[in-house]
């Protein structure tokens, strides 16, 4: 019996040991995830249109001044990158050198959009003494070559445009969402939001073949698409594409089981036990097409668990075809 006792501890060891190493080796690769997303009606200039999605970096450093990850983006090509937040571990962390040695590696930042996370910081100052300012991260973010998504940007190849909108800012009710944002006292804000309005709602004398795309950091399940499209306070576009982050593939994923937990408020349980084919990758719902990335890095909300399992970071290459 001692025989056996000292053979399974040997064996334990042994496991848990290879498990480790393969798990920090993993924790510090980067693939890349290739995705095609058909579109009906794409115009053909846009067929082959690419976008490189960057996602929930937490900090997390790929090398030295992160050259691994800097390497793996200027091999490829692409027409847009997006980032999608949580490029920091929380909101009042100060630690912005691991995204913006990343963003000073880049070379092609031609069309680069972000927009922000949970634990990003907020991207106003609204006290008497800046009354109006980007925060610093924000700045610092533009300064290296990144737009902050607030609204509507476009990107034109030949006669066709892909048009990329903030998510949660295009569902909004702008006359209701104004009113709301009276009750902030700072007028140059409103003023600002105002603006953001006028320019989304370009939107509803589009071109039906050109191309609209969602950012936004939290996926968009099936249950809330269903609330947003119940009543009248929320307008739902016709998106072909919505791009998230977040969920980070589960993080701790089991082979043959999948992700045993996700951070998500609209699924029973917070989110533990998901639907596997609503974790990560691409998936449709009410004729909406949704690609949801695992990103590169870890978040430490258990802190014992600031790790990924079986859940390689991953950037992921996003390309549109037509049928």
């Amino acid at each position: 019996m001692k025989g056996f006792k000292a053979y399974l501890l040997i064996t334990l060891t042994i496991f848990l040991l290879s498990l480790s190493t393969y798990t920090v080796r993993d924790n510090n690769r980067i693939k890349i995830v290739h995705q095609e997303v058909k579109i009906d009606n794409l115009p053909r200039e846009l067929d082959g249109f690419t976008i490189l999605q960057v996602t929930d970096l937490h900090e997390k450093e790929f090398g030295k001044k992160q050259s691994r990850l800097i390497e793996k983006i200027n091999s490829l090509s692409y027409d847009v990158i997006v980032f999608t937040g949580d490029m920091l571990k929380d909101s009042k962390s100060t630690n912005y050198k691991p995204f913006f040695t990343l963003l000073e590696g880049i070379e092609n930042k031609e069309n680069a959009f972000f927009v922000p996370g949970n634990t990003d910081p907020d991207v106003y100052k609204l006290n008497t003494e800046n009354p109006f300012k980007k925060t610093d991260f924000y700045y610092g973010m533009e300064q290296r070559g990144v737009k902050l998504l607030e609204s509507l940007s476009t990107v034109e190849k030949g006669t066709s445009k892909v048009h990329f909108v903030d998510f949660e800012l295009s569902i909004q009710d702008a006359e209701k969402s104004l009113e709301f944002l009276k009750l902030v006292d700072n007028i140059r804000y409103l003023n600002h939001q105002k603006q953001l309005f006028k320019e989304i709602s370009t939107l509803d004398n589009r071109d039906d073949s050109n191309v609209l795309i969602g950012l936004t950091h939290y996926p968009v399940v099936d249950a809330r698409f269903d609330y947003l499209m119940s009543g009248q306070n929320y307008i739902v576009g016709d998106y072909d594409l919505i791009m998230a982050g977040h969920y980070h593939g589960g993080q701790i994923r089991i082979p043959f089981l999948g992700a045993l937990f996700i951070p998500e408020g609209w699924y029973p349980r917070d989110g533990l036990f998901p639907p596997q084919d609503r974790v990560k990758g691409l998936w449709e719902y009410r004729d909406i097409k949704q690609y949801v990335s695992t990103g590169l890095g870890n978040s430490d909300a258990i802190p014992f668990l600031d790790f990924r399992l079986f859940n390689t970071p991953e950037v992921n290459l996003i390309t549109l075809s037509d049928k």
